[in-house]
């Protein structure tokens, strides 16, 4: 009889936290001007991002400004143990129309480590199709598609960058504004549906 009170004791614990979790996850949808003082933190990052992606290397300013669009991400990670994940959001650009498109990014991080990582990624779009495509569809980046990224050595790609697809370059930079490694390895990024 101890043993079941235990048990549904245990039970009455793990939905009580549950719940909790569920109740902090969810939130009252954004006014006007909490959703325009979103939105402007997200665009302040991102010109932060460029300038230091352009001063690191200079490259990159005519590769953002004659790509038919680009975005840009932060993004912060926790690791413990043997798997972490990251979440973060960004911008999208179309250099065509200007019009933003706000997303999220979600990512897991396998492998060994400990701590909080935070670091910013820039996309480059080639063609307008690729950004629609990246803006409609988002993208899924998987530890093999990186792999293969990180292994092309195609003619034409911008100095630091990866080649992601045909037309699709990406940086990646610490917070210090220093290039890194290309280190996504299982990444969405999609839509964001309260900012736009």
């Amino acid at each position: 009889m101890r043993k079941i009170s235990l048990w549904f004791g245990g039970v009455a614990c793990v939905a009580l936290v549950f719940s909790f979790v569920l109740a902090a996850c969810s939130s009252a949808p954004l006014s006007k001007s909490e959703k325009e003082e979103h939105r402007d933190k997200v665009r302040a990052m991102a010109t932060k991002t460029l300038a230091d992606l352009q001063r690191t290397n200079p490259e990159a300013r005519k590769a953002v400004s004659g790509a038919a669009g680009y975005a840009v991400f932060s993004d912060i990670g926790l690791k413990i143990a043997y798997m972490g994940s990251a979440k973060g959001g960004g911008i999208a650009v179309n250099n065509a129309t200007k019009q933003e498109t706000f997303m999220k990014m979600f990512e897991l991080q396998p492998g060994m480590g400990l701590g909080i990582e935070k670091y910013r990624v820039v996309f480059v779009f080639d063609t307008p199709a690729a950004f629609q495509s990246f803006v409609t569809s988002g993208r899924e980046l998987g530890a093999n598609a990186m792999a293969a990224a990180k292994d092309k050595s195609k003619g034409g790609a911008i100095a630091g960058a990866v080649t992601v697809s045909e037309g699709v370059y990406m940086f990646q930079l610490d917070t210090q504004g220093a290039m890194v490694g290309i280190s996504l390895t299982g990444a969405k990024f999609y839509k964001d549906k309260e900012l736009n």
